[in-house]
């Protein structure tokens, strides 16, 4: 008998109910990453090797782009402009960030938050803003010794305000925490405060610095709003890519200038993961945490530092609003609401913001959803471990796709004959898919790591007492993640409002977004009405994050009292 039993095969145990449905969720989460992510790209990969006519041309395309002078010299100018920029930006945050976590200077969290102020605010901003101060007719024109703000000039000072708080969080992560045993012995050994600097603090957070510079430069030569307003004819891969595409209809060739644009945010992207991870465990378990001690010379260096630039952001912020309020600049500055009048003004209306409510709106719902299940699945579940791994690694793309690349996919697979969901194009829907999918790693990270601080005897507890998978999501997992859940769906609200890049190419006179009307008014000459259309922009995020913070602490004190 005991022979019987070992010659007679091994009978795998059938999947339970919960196992197949999360194996089902798993594949249609899947599913959706390949139609609104995978699939786009491959096929705008495929139209950069085929004519007008979709016939195949191999590398002609990319021949003919390098081919002209005028064309191949955006690849130099972004490289450059990017990397001056980048310079300039890490050189400030770091400066800053220095001066709010390891210097004693007064109102460290009003400083913070003027830091913060332009995530609120689209690109389009700080480059409308310029040409008030330093344009034909600008407040302080003469400030620049006789060069022009439309150009490198204009599109290096601009990129810096807008980069400036992406760079200062991920450098004041890493200056927030330090050691103060290293200090005590360096201070032991009688080391200089320069060498105490350069080999303490510089070498602890030289991981932040690579990724946040890596992560500055993927966002300036990704950009597209501040060169087109203010580039004037200094052309960079972003706009050749708009050029391309809107002003001659040139589909394949503006695929060949969006892989172009893929590969340094690609390299990019690699960088910072790669930086990220190395970042990991700069704090040991017997490690004492730092409380810089008051010094003087210090203290009002970097007071002076966090003071400078929180004017020069103010100030542009400040001369936006006030543009949007003078009557006629700059020979009536008196204050008016006129130019808040969209439907006087060519290529904005009121309808246009309207549209971006409901598109940010459903962004942070359905995006919140979607992400956050997603990521529950690939964390929590321990089926079809492939599947998962792809699904992670799907979630992981956006990262390196520029919003320019990725509304550009979605022009040929949406648009594409024969393809079933054709009748997304123009509509609302398809602005929340290319929203959500562009802005879906950060989601994605952001919800994985909620995820694994939840011990994981919650679903083998859940498991053993039969209790279904969904209701141990429901009632347990879904209350402990609120935080992070209502954190995903405000940076999904604020960046669909913010957003112009992604979603330039997707609209239609029905769908026309705020962000989108800001660079119509200001083609169009409607200057002040395009900074009134911005300001509104950042008032609408404002008022959404101070709503935000209201119910996440409402909502916190109805479900974790427990915490308490």
């Amino acid at each position: 008998m005991a022979e019987l039993a070992l010659a007679a095969p091994r009978v795998r145990p059938r999947p339970g109910r919960d196992e197949r449905l999360m194996g089902g969720a798993l594949a249609l989460v899947a599913l959706y990453l390949i139609v609104t992510l995978l699939a786009p790209l491959l096929l705008m990969l495929a139209k950069s090797v085929q004519d007008r006519d979709g016939a195949w041309v191999g590398l002609a395309n990319f021949s003919a782009y390098f081919g002209n002078p005028a064309l191949s010299g955006a690849i130099g100018n972004s490289l450059w402009v990017s990397a001056l920029s980048t310079l300039i930006v890490i050189a400030l945050a770091f400066g800053y960030a220095y001066a709010l976590h390891r210097s004693r200077i007064p109102f460290r969290g009003f400083f913070r938050l003027v830091a913060l102020l332009p995530l609120l605010a689209p690109s389009l901003l700080p480059a409308i803003a310029l040409v008030y101060l330093f344009g034909n007719q600008g407040a302080l024109k003469g400030w620049l010794f006789g060069e022009s703000i439309y150009g490198p000039i204009g599109i290096v000072i601009g990129s810096v305000f807008w980069t400036f708080p992406h760079a200062l969080l991920i450098l004041g992560a890493a200056l927030a925490t330090a050691d103060a045993r290293l200090y005590e012995a360096s201070d032991s050994l009688g080391a200089s405060r320069w060498r105490t600097f350069t080999t303490v603090t510089l070498s602890g957070a030289r991981y932040g610095l690579i990724g946040a510079a890596f992560v500055v430069f993927t966002l300036i030569i990704t950009d597209f709003g501040v060169p087109k307003v203010i580039g004037g004819p200094f052309n960079m891969l972003a706009t050749d890519i708009y050029k391309q595409v809107v002003g001659q209809q040139n589909f394949q060739m503006g695929a060949v200038v969006s892989l172009l644009l893929l590969l340094p945010a690609l390299l990019a992207f690699l960088v910072e993961r790669w930086a990220q991870r190395r970042q990991v465990a700069g704090l040991s378990s017997r490690a004492v945490p730092y409380r810089p001690k008051p010094r003087r010379s210090r203290d009002l260096v970097a007071l002076a530092l966090a003071v400078a630039v929180a004017a020069m952001i103010l100030g542009i912020l400040g001369m936006a609003a006030f543009a949007s309020l003078a009557k006629l600049w700059p020979y009536d500055l008196g204050l008016s609401l006129r130019h808040y009048d969209f439907s006087a003004a060519d290529g904005g209306s009121w309808a246009s913001y309207g549209n971006s409510l409901r598109l940010a709106l459903y962004t942070a719902l359905f995006g919140s959803l979607v992400v956050f299940v997603g990521a529950y699945l690939v964390e929590k579940s321990r089926v079809a471990r492939p599947l998962r791994t792809a699904v992670h690694l799907l979630a992981l793309i956006p990262m390196a796709v520029p919003g320019m690349v990725l509304g550009l996919a979605y022009i040929f697979f949406f648009n594409a004959r024969g393809n079933p969901l054709n009748f997304l194009y123009g509509g609302m829907a398809l602005l929340v898919l290319a929203t959500i999918a562009h802005f879906y790693t950060v989601s994605h990270l952001t919800a994985l790591t909620a995820l694994k601080q939840l011990d994981p005897e919650f679903e083998a507890v859940s498991a053993a007492l039969k209790t279904p998978f969904y209701r141990t999501f429901w009632r347990v997992t879904m209350p402990l993640c609120l935080p992070a859940i209502l954190d995903i769906a405000m940076y999904l609200f604020i960046n669909a409002m913010t957003t112009v890049s992604a979603v330039v190419f997707l609209y239609s006179p029905d769908t026309a977004l705020a962000s989108v009307a800001v660079l119509n008014m200001d083609d169009a000459g409607d200057t002040a009405p395009a900074a009134a259309m911005a300001m509104l922009i950042v008032v609408t995020c404002a008022g959404a994050k101070l709503l935000h913070l209201s119910l996440s602490r409402w909502l916190l004190h109805r479900t974790q009292a427990w915490r308490r």
